[in-house]
């Protein structure tokens, strides 16, 4: 049978034991702030700030030439070629299907259709 002293022992032991990711973060939160568009990699990560808005964003309707763009710009913060190369990594991300199935799912479609972005000389690129 376990003495008392033996339980602070025990509880010491528990609060050391905690997951790296708890520490990290008790940690991290008293030294450095973490930015707001750090996330973690794989099915564990949750999006950023920044794949929200992306992802918004790509469900709103434009309506001139050019609106789009400066929108991506402005609110955003980031050029156009850059914008669609996360967006292309968001439309492989469990977490962006989570966040936006709808959006995705036409993307996903629109990225893999055989006519979709198809020109008359069989170029299959987009953008």
């Amino acid at each position: 049978m376990p003495s008392a002293s033996d339980e602070p022992a025990r509880a010491d032991v528990c609060a050391t034991d905690a997951p790296s990711s708890e520490r990290m973060s008790s940690e991290s939160s008293a030294s450095e702030p973490v930015p707001s568009e750090v996330a973690l990699p794989g099915p564990q990560g949750a999006l950023t700030e920044r794949d929200r808005r992306i992802l918004a964003l790509e469900g709103r309707t434009f309506r001139y030439v050019g609106a789009k763009e400066r929108a991506i710009r402005e609110e955003i913060g980031l050029s156009k070629v850059a914008y669609y190369v996360r967006l292309n990594a968001l439309l492989d991300e469990p977490a962006a299907l989570r966040a936006a199935p709808a959006v995705v799912n036409r993307l996903r479609a629109r990225r893999t259709s055989e006519d979709g972005g198809a020109s008359l000389d069989g170029d299959h690129r987009v953008a």
